[in-house]
């Protein structure tokens, strides 16, 4: 089974950005524990961090046919990624909205979420493990969906 795990803009900046709200933990440490589960479920993960929405649609488009599932944090581009949300709907498999922090609880603006509607579903406000939550969740629906 292959996983996409895509981070969107600014989250190379986890561990310094807002640790108040994101905590200290970074990008690198939660691809580690992301692998690390993955392993566990054997799972394949193919990770990707960009701050440009076209390379994140470009790696959809190119695992297309050869992903099972995907796991996105759209970041800055949770209320405005249009063509990200056009993207994940034209993907055959289930995607997962992922975000650390509890969107609805922080600024008004953040509470909306355009790529909600495209999702499966959204697990956040868990920090780090929304996104090993998300994995073992799609995993699951995957399985599910193959027997």
């Amino acid at each position: 089974m292959n996983i996409l795990v895509l981070h969107g803009p600014n989250l190379n900046l986890f561990g310094r950005r807002e640790p108040h709200i994101y905590g200290t933990t970074t990008l690198a440490e939660i691809n580690a524990r992301i692998a690390a589960l993955a392993e566990e479920l054997g799972v394949q993960v193919h990770t990707l961090q960009s701050n440009h929405e076209g390379a994140l649609i470009d790696f959809l488009h190119e695992h297309i046919d050869s992903a099972d599932g995907a796991l996105v944090n759209p970041a800055g581009l949770t209320q405005h990624g249009v063509p990200l949300h056009d993207a994940i709907k034209a993907m055959p498999f289930p995607v997962l909205e992922v975000h650390m922090s509890n969107i609805a609880a922080r600024e008004s603006w953040r509470a909306h979420s355009i790529i909600s509607p495209a999702v499966r579903g959204t697990i956040q406000g868990l920090g780090p493990q929304s996104y090993l939550a998300a994995l073992r969740g799609l995993v699951e629906i995957v399985r599910e969906a193959r027997r």
